[in-house]
């Protein structure tokens, strides 16, 4: 049976401007992956995540095996729990997969910083290793 090990979430990076510090630690641990949930069964979870240009959606926590497949194209940036920060340009049909084990997790948000809508699927796969987190749904 998978299972949260996770003792606690990290602090957010004291470079990092008060209101990202801020997000991370009221969003650290939340596992709503996209905008909308818009399919779950008993295996996976899909997620739909639009974000306009300037939107941003908060940190969110991902422990679940997943892959997202880019729908649209454009430019996001990306601040991570470790401290990293990465700006990526998408083309359409990009798509990356991450599994994580026991305890594993990554928690980032991400802004479109191009100038048209960005569109992402998301599937998580709920016989990870890890317990799903709570949606915040």
């Amino acid at each position: 049976m998978a299972q949260h090990v996770i003792a606690h979430w990290p602090a957010a990076p004291a470079a990092w401007p008060e209101a990202l510090r801020r997000d991370f630690a009221g969003r650290a641990g939340i596992g709503a992956v996209g905008s909308r949930l818009v399919s779950q069964t008993e295996r996976v979870r899909v997620w739909l995540l639009t974000l306009e240009p300037g939107e941003r959606i908060g940190f969110h926590t991902h422990v679940l095996d997943y892959f997202w497949t880019a729908v649209t194209g454009g430019r996001a940036r990306s601040h991570y729990g470790d401290g990293r920060i990465a700006e990526v340009t998408y083309a359409a049909g990009d798509t990356q997969h991450h599994r994580f084990g026991p305890g594993d997790f990554m928690t980032h948000d991400l802004e479109n910083i191009g100038e048209t809508p960005l569109t992402f699927t998301t599937v998580e796969f709920l016989d990870s290793a890890n317990a799903p987190l709570p949606t915040g749904a």
